[in-house]
C-alpha cells in the first residue's frame, strides 16, 4: 500500500490546478458532526417522544434529513475509518472497536493492541489539506490502540492541521474530562461537558482560521462522545425529564442528547455569526445504533432508541447500522427535504472531494458514492452496493448488504456449516478461515415495506435471491481478499481489559 501514500504526494500539484479551477469562495466548507452511539430514534425529528432537540429540528428543517442514512459499521472504530477513507474498514484491518494499548502491558492474544489506521491510507482531510483547506479534528479518536506515541500514526498524520482529541471516551465521564490532548500535548483537567468543550475548541479554531485568511476554505470534524457511557449530564436538564423518564439514569441520557444538541447550536450559531453558514455543508450523523441497557456492568444509563428498527449497536441489522443524519448546505440544498434513499458515510470522501475542486488518487478503490449530482437533483446511481462484514456481531448473521430496496443477512458458515467464531481482530492466523467461510442461511428484506426486517423474502419468488447473493458473494470474496491484516498476537497472555466500546 505505501505506493498509494506516494500517489498522494505524486498528485498533490494536479489536486491544486483542480482547486484553481474554483476560488475558495466558491469551494464550500465541510462540517462533520459524528455523535457517539446515538440511536435513530433519539432525536425529536426522528420521532422521540420526549428528547428535546430543537436545535438539530432546526437543522432538519433548515435543510435534508436522511431517513436511511448508514455508517460505515455498528460499532466505534470500523465507523470512523470507514468515514475517513471512503473504504470498507475492513479494507484498513479496523474490524471491530479499538481498545488503548497501555505503556507496558502485555500485547493482547487478539493483536488489537496493534491495530490503526495506517499511514497507507487515504483520507479525506489529507486529499482536502493538499488542495488547500484548513483541517480540523475536535473529540474522539479512537483510530489507533497507542494515542499520543509515536509508535503509531496519530490524527496529524492522517491530516488534521488541528487535533484536540481522546484516545476513546471522555474520562472519568464527559463531565471535567482530564484526558484530551492538543496537538500532541496532554491538556490536563477540564472544567465542563465533553460536547460543550468539543464545540468551544471547535469554534476557536474557526474563529482563527477566518482571522488568519477569511477566504480559506476548512473541513472540520467534531466528533462528540455524546451520548456514549459513561453518561453525565448538567443536573438543570436531568430535572426537566424527571416527570417523564422512568428513573433518573433514563433522565441523564435525555439530557445528555439534549446537552450535545445544544452543542450543535452553539456551533451552527458560529458559523452564522462567521458569516460562512451559506457555504457550508454541516453533516450531522452517528457512527453506529445505539447502546441499550445492561450490555455491560456501567451502561446503566444506556437507553438509547433505534426507532422501529431492529438490533442496536453491534448488530448487523438495520438497529445497529442506520443512523440519524442530517444535511445541511443553505447555497445549495433546498431546506426542508426529506429523503429515504440509501445515503452513506462512505460517500463523504468522493462527495466532499470532488465539491472541494480535488481529485481522488488513481487506483484507489473506494466504496462511497459522490453525492454531489444528487444534492443538485439528479438521480443517486450506487455502482456498489453498501456492504458490513462485523466478525464480532451479536447477531449471527455477521455479514450484510443493502442493495436499493433490499437488505440481505448471511451468517459465515465453515465447511459442516457450523458459524464461525467471533472475532475482534483478524490475523494472519485466523484470516485463511475467514476467506475460505461461505455465506449461508441468508435472509431477505424490502426495507422499504418493511423496515424493521420481520418479513423474511428469502424463499419468497417476487424477491431477487440468486442475483442479491451473487452480488454479495462478489463483493465479500473482493474484500475479504484485499482487506488488511494484522500479524499473529505476539503472545498468548492476555493484555489488561480496556472498558467497553
Amino acid at each position: 500500500m505505501r505506493p498509494i501514500r506516494h500517489h498522494i504526494i505524486a498528485t498533490v500539484f494536479a489536486v491544486l490546478a483542480c482547486a484553481v479551477a474554483a476560488s475558495a469562495d466558491e469551494r464550500p466548507n465541510f462540517v462533520v458532526i459524528l455523535c457517539d452511539d446515538l440511536g435513530w430514534g433519539d432525536l425529536a425529528c426522528y420521532g422521540h417522544p420526549h428528547i428535546r432537540t430543537p436545535n438539530l429540528d432546526r437543522l432538519a428543517g433548515d435543510g435534508l434529513r436522511l431517513t436511511s442514512c448508514y455508517s460505515a459499521a455498528p460499532v466505534c472504530s470500523p465507523s470512523r475509518v470507514g468515514f475517513l477513507t471512503g473504504r470498507v474498514p475492513n479494507r484498513a484491518g479496523v474490524f471491530d472497536w479499538i481498545p488503548e494499548a497501555r505503556p507496558g502491558a502485555l500485547p493482547r492474544p487478539d493483536a488489537r493492541d496493534q491495530v490503526h489506521l495506517r499511514r497507507e491510507e487515504v483520507t479525506l482531510p489529507a486529499l482536502l489539506k493538499a488542495a488547500g483547506y484548513a483541517t480540523a479534528l475536535c473529540g474522539k479518536w479512537h483510530c489507533n490502540s497507542m494515542f499520543n506515541r509515536p509508535d503509531q500514526p496519530q490524527p496529524n498524520d492522517a491530516g488534521f492541521d488541528h487535533w484536540f482529541a481522546t484516545q476513546n471516551n471522555a474520562e472519568p465521564s464527559h463531565e471535567n474530562p482530564v484526558n484530551f490532548v492538543r496537538n500532541g500535548t496532554l491538556v490536563g483537567p477540564l472544567k465542563g461537558f465533553s460536547c460543550r468543550l468539543v464545540a468551544r475548541e471547535a469554534i476557536e479554531w474557526l474563529e482563527r482560521v477566518q482571522r488568519a485568511n477569511p477566504r480559506r476554505p476548512f473541513f472540520l470534524y467534531v466528533a462528540f462522545h455524546e451520548p456514549h457511557e459513561p453518561v453525565a449530564s448538567p443536573p438543570d436538564l436531568v430535572r426537566g425529564y424527571l416527570g417523564v423518564a422512568r428513573s433518573e439514569d433514563e433522565a441523564q441520557y435525555f439530557a445528555n442528547v439534549e446537552n450535545m444538541d445544544a452543542a450543535v447550536g452553539e456551533l451552527v450559531a458560529a458559523l452564522d455569526r462567521l458569516g460562512v453558514a451559506s457555504n457550508t455543508v454541516v453533516l450531522f450523523s452517528s457512527d453506529n445504533g445505539p447502546e441499550t441497557l445492561n450490555r455491560y456492568r456501567t451502561a446503566n444509563r444506556s437507553y438509547g432508541s433505534p426507532g422501529p428498527l431492529r438490533g442496536m449497536k453491534l448488530w448487523t441489522t438495520e438497529g445497529g447500522v442506520r443512523v440519524p443524519g442530517i444535511l445541511r448546505w443553505p447555497a445549495r440544498v433546498t431546506p426542508g427535504r426529506v429523503s429515504d434513499e440509501p445515503v452513506s458515510s462512505l460517500d463523504l470522501l468522493p462527495t466532499f472531494v470532488r465539491l472541494a475542486g480535488a481529485a481522488v488518487p488513481a487506483g484507489l478503490q473506494l466504496d462511497g458514492t459522490d453525492l454531489s449530482g444528487w444534492l443538485a437533483g439528479g438521480r443517486l446511481e450506487r455502482a456498489r452496493p453498501l456492504y458490513w462484514a462485523y466478525y464480532n456481531a451479536i447477531n449471527e448473521e455477521r455479514v450484510a448488504m443493502r442493495d436499493g430496496p433490499w437488505k440481505v443477512l448471511a451468517r459465515l458458515e465453515d465447511e459442516t456449516g457450523a458459524v464461525l467464531p467471533k472475532r475482534a481482530n483478524i490475523t494472519e492466523e485466523t484470516a485463511p478461515a475467514v476467506r475460505s467461510a461461505r455465506l449461508g442461511s441468508i435472509s431477505v428484506f424490502r426495507l422499504p415495506d418493511d423496515v424493521a426486517e420481520s418479513r423474511d423474502l428469502a424463499a419468497d419468488p417476487s424477491a431477487p435471491r440468486d442475483e442479491l447473493m451473487r452480488r454479495l458473494e462478489a463483493l465479500h470474496r473482493e474484500i475479504t481478499s484485499t482487506m488488511h491484516v494484522w500479524p499473529a498476537a505476539r503472545t498468548t497472555t492476555p493484555g489488561p481489559r480496556i472498558g467497553p466500546p
